[in-house]
């Protein structure tokens, strides 16, 4: 069991936005759902807490209100093995209102994620300063993190 696990404050959509990310993540699933009961600030059965499991990280979707929104200040960062996967999770998670910058965007529940595949971490990471400039500058005017683009400007192409 994981000592830390993340809450996720909706307004309303816990379950359906679990439900959504359980799609999209392959190794994920819904654990449990507790729901209110009477008198409480949603109607009786509305999602208190779901638990949720994606990629072996274990989170809480909360539906508390309309109070507290998500910024960008917290997103979730996502490890990508190569750009089949950074297109798949960018096209299913963008939500088209936002556009997104240098690797990350917006969903339709306002939850920030970084889309990283791991060539930029390590092209990024380079002892070549001048190698990994490149790289910064070019990947500085993307939306979504193109592979082939990171790996010329690396190159100096």
């Amino acid at each position: 069991m994981q000592k830390i696990t993340p809450c996720l404050w909706f307004d309303g959509q816990a379950e359906e936005a679990a439900q959504f990310y359980t799609k999209i993540f392959k190794r994920s699933k819904i654990l449990s759902v507790s729901r209110y009961g009477e008198g409480a600030p949603f109607p009786k059965g509305t999602a208190l807490v779901v638990v949720l499991r994606i990629e072996g990280q274990t989170f809480q979707a909360l539906n508390g209100g309309p109070q507290y929104k998500f910024t960008p200040a917290i997103s979730l960062s996502v490890d990508c093995k190569d750009q089949k996967e950074v297109d798949r999770l960018w096209d299913q998670l963008r939500d088209p209102v936002y556009p997104g910058q240098c690797g990350w965007l917006v969903d339709r529940y306002g939850v920030s994620w970084q889309i990283v595949p791991r060539v930029l971490v390590k092209l990024l990471g380079s002892k070549d300063r001048a190698k990994s400039g490149r790289v910064m500058q070019a990947m500085m005017k993307m939306g979504k993190i193109d592979v082939a683009t990171l790996e010329r400007a690396a190159a100096g192409k």
